[in-house]
């Protein structure tokens, strides 16, 4: 990871559930933008930092704009997906929470039940509830992209479909 002073860096909750907690890089520490950080958070607390896998660091200042980049090229955003899996008997819930750059956060769930006709195979009842949950994050997204365009364009009844 690098990155440079006035970067901000969104980190997702410990467990599905807790808020995402997000911050401006006030001092880089490492070598070429490497870790550790100085971070001032936005509820207002600073500290070092020595960021895990679950963050993501948000370039600070205005964004390039023009032609989408070339393969391979770093992404402009980065969007992380965390599942967390429960079982219990023969039932398995999926929870599914989408962290994004911003603070702003998705989560959706997802479950399967075994008949008992049904051998005892843990990983299906897991990609049963796990595919549930991302189809129900896949609509909630459509279903707030499609609100946006709306609102955005003052256009009504519009229909983005899933392809």
């Amino acid at each position: 990871m690098r990155a440079q002073q006035g970067d901000h860096i969104v980190l997702a909750g410990e467990q599905v559930g807790q808020p995402a907690r997000d911050g401006e890089i006030i001092e880089v520490r490492g070598a070429d933008g490497a870790p550790p950080y100085v971070v001032r958070w936005s509820d207002g607390h600073e500290g070092t930092f020595f960021p895990g896998p679950s963050a993501v660091v948000q370039p600070g200042g205005e964004r390039p704009e023009g032609p989408a980049p070339a393969a391979g090229a770093n992404p402009v955003r980065e969007w992380q997906i965390r599942v967390s899996i429960f079982e219990t008997a023969d039932d398995t819930r999926a929870r599914v929470a989408l962290v994004t750059d911003s603070s702003e956060r998705t989560e959706t769930t997802g479950s399967s039940h075994r008949s008992p006709r049904d051998p005892d195979v843990p990983r299906i009842g897991e990609e049963v509830a796990v595919a549930r949950a991302l189809r129900h994050l896949a609509d909630r997204l459509l279903d707030r992209a499609t609100h946006d365009v709306e609102v955005t364009t003052g256009e009504h009844d519009v229909d983005i479909r899933p392809e």
